[in-house]
């Protein structure tokens, strides 16, 4: 009886201790390709490279499209040569086809030129990227990390494990740090630390990815708020247009008519007189709050046009510093491509 109630008490026990190890066990995943495709300086590599390769794939459909003249020729001609002739013929295709044949395994073979400039082209990013992985796997506490585009048959993967995106981020603070000033530099610590924080703790993450919608939103309203204020303006701006025009014409609408006419001025009352000065500086003090308005909206804009064109023009000269050393880069890296 009491190996009834023993045998299941050392089995709960087990299972217990199984659990808690399973639990504690923290694993992620990197897609290799996708980071591959992220990163700029293989990218424009690649594109070199499968440059290469389809001038490759031109020489031998050339020596192809020899090879069959040779042999349609031969085919023609076969009944009107002797035996020497015909055999000295195919014994010359036959080398050309062994030629072509050596030519196609040297570029696209099993250890051809483009397999090995592939390796030389994703060793370095390769390296760089097991280098970021250790250190997100030694600071965020991984027991496992996998590569999803390798042999590894992976059934199911939550998007949650996958940590593709902080190691880019991990390969592009290394590229931008080498082009940084000091006080840049210290700006930067400041971000990836930030960044860091966000992924040792995903509910701040989530947090911070709320506030981000809600900054959108402010943005939104932001940008609605400004065209409306632009059709206010354009509003104003008709409005002054309109009263101006209307002065002008009453101006030459009482000249007019009194050159018409050629009559003595006539005797008005205290009271019209009044009146109509009163209108007159109304309808001036209104053209005035229009014009006023109007300068002071043309000088904001002017500012805020003016500030554009230096943010617009210190991000042109980054992003022309960037491309200078993008290209430097990858011009050092083709000449080693083309070494190998």
């Amino acid at each position: 009886m009491r190996k009834h109630f023993l045998f299941p008490f050392l089995a709960f026990i087990v299972l217990s201790t199984i659990n808690g190890q399973t639990k504690g066990t923290k694993i992620g995943y990197i897609d290799m390709e996708y980071i591959l495709q992220n990163v700029t300086d293989y990218t424009e590599a690649k594109s070199q490279l499968d440059q290469k390769a389809q001038k490759w794939k031109q020489e031998i459909e050339v020596k192809k499209i020899e090879v069959n003249k040779l042999k349609d020729a031969l085919k023609a001609e076969k009944a009107l040569l002797t035996k020497q002739l015909i055999d000295e013929r195919e014994t010359e295709i036959k080398f050309l086809e062994n030629e072509m044949i050596d030519y196609q395994q040297k570029r696209f073979g099993p250890t051809g030129d483009l397999i090995q400039q592939k390796i030389v082209l994703s060793k370095p990013i390769q390296d760089q990227v097991f280098t970021a992985i250790q250190d997100i796997a030694e600071r965020l506490k991984y027991d496992f990390i996998f590569d999803k585009s390798s042999d590894l048959t992976m059934l199911f993967t939550a998007k949650r494990f996958d940590i593709s995106e902080q190691v880019l981020r991990v390969l592009n603070r290394t590229e931008k740090r080498e082009q940084l000033t000091k006080k840049q530099l210290k700006d930067q610590e400041t971000k990836e630390n930030k960044e860091d924080a966000l992924d040792e703790n995903p509910v701040l993450a989530d947090r911070k990815k709320a506030l981000d919608e809600k900054k959108a939103g402010r943005d939104q309203i932001i940008a609605d708020r400004k065209l409306l204020q632009e059709q206010k303006k354009k509003e104003f701006d008709e409005r002054r247009k309109q009263l101006l025009s209307e002065r002008e014409s009453k101006k030459n609408g009482t000249v007019s008519a009194s050159a018409k006419t050629e009559e003595p001025k006539t005797k008005t009352t205290v009271n019209d007189s009044t009146k109509l000065a009163s209108k007159k500086v109304i309808e001036d003090t209104k053209i005035k709050q229009v014009e006023e308005r109007a300068t002071i909206l043309e000088h904001r804009k002017k500012v805020i046009e003016d500030r554009k064109k230096a943010l617009e023009d210190k991000k042109k000269k980054i992003l022309e510093d960037r491309e200078a050393i993008k290209k430097a880069n990858a011009e050092k890296l083709k000449e080693n491509t083309n070494k190998n």
